[in-house]
């Protein structure tokens, strides 16, 4: 492997992250993580995106219900006694944990009460600067940041649109924007002491030559983990071929000249509970305890 840095060399530093399943091949199958559905909405509208709520669908999006921060805390205890095993709770959804305060607020209540789980997010990135000190405080310790582009012209067709700041941005604005704004709290977060993974979507036609430039980019920012996804044809996006085995299988090659990669994930959904590699999803046994309830703030 190429660019050997420090920050790539944290999976085998830091203790505490060989026990998170969706950063260490290892963990995977031993240990467990719950995703706590908490955030209703999103800023930015990727083409190949549709949330949903549902209890069939197997992808990201996707969940029974939105809960709240306190309902996610009785959850997490309510997990564990169904599978002592998990370690890291985490929220991936359905919208952007950023866009709305519900993920921070969560994880501060989790810390407290749970200070022995690691708490981790995924992000679009579009408010990762301006939030990174708060996401450190809570006790925020790994963050997934969705990166499918590091060039304007490729992101534009990838990305419909970006609301930022009030104002609802389309095309190379948008694209700029986004990408200004993501390679910025990378860059801001790791300085933070955070460990950061990045999530690339893999969209054949579009990004399939990219993926080795969005590698090089967010290592030289400090990230330490690539993990490239197939795209799910859907939403504006259905019409696109799944990337083959081979397609996939090259992208990580070439990502992995710069980034350590990982190629475990199961793209899961936004309420998933247990140890992702048992093939076993306590979701359902899980929601059986509690009311289905949702809500939007915004």
């Amino acid at each position: 492997m190429q660019n050997i840095l420090t920050p790539q060399n944290r999976l085998q530093m830091d203790p505490i992250l060989k026990v998170h399943p969706c950063l260490d091949a290892g963990a995977h199958a031993q240990y467990g993580r719950i995703h706590l559905p908490v955030s209703p909405s999103c800023n930015i509208q990727c083409k190949f995106c549709k949330r949903s709520f549902n209890k069939c669908e197997n992808r990201p999006g996707v969940t029974r219900s939105i809960i709240t921060p306190l309902e996610a805390v009785e959850l997490i205890a309510k997990a564990l006694q169904l599978c002592p095993e998990i370690r890291v709770a985490g929220i991936a959804g359905p919208g952007d944990p950023l866009a709305t305060d519900h993920a921070l607020e969560t994880i501060k209540l989790i810390d407290k009460r749970f200070p022995e789980l690691l708490k981790c997010m995924s992000t679009n990135g579009l408010q990762l600067e301006s939030k990174a000190e708060q996401i450190a405080s809570v006790g925020v310790k790994t963050i997934t940041v969705t990166v499918n582009a590091v060039n304007p012209d490729i992101l534009k067709k990838i990305c419909s649109h970006v609301l930022y700041r009030g104002r609802l941005l389309s095309g190379t604005e948008a694209a700029e924007t986004l990408l200004n704004i993501q390679l910025a709290g990378i860059k801001k977060i790791t300085d933070l002491g955070l460990f950061v993974k990045i999530n690339t979507v893999l969209i054949p036609g579009i990004n399939d030559r990219h993926i080795s430039e969005i590698a090089k980019i967010t290592s030289r920012l400090g990230a330490a983990l690539i993990n490239v996804i197939p795209l799910i044809p859907q939403n504006e996006m259905q019409a696109i071929n799944a990337p083959s085995c081979e397609q996939l299988s090259a992208a990580r090659s070439v990502a992995e000249n710069y980034l350590a990669v990982f190629r475990h994930c199961q793209q899961c959904r936004a309420d998933a509970c247990g140890i992702p590699g048992s093939g076993v999803d306590l979701a359902d046994t899980l929601y059986d305890y509690r009311p289905v309830l949702t809500f939007s703030h915004g």
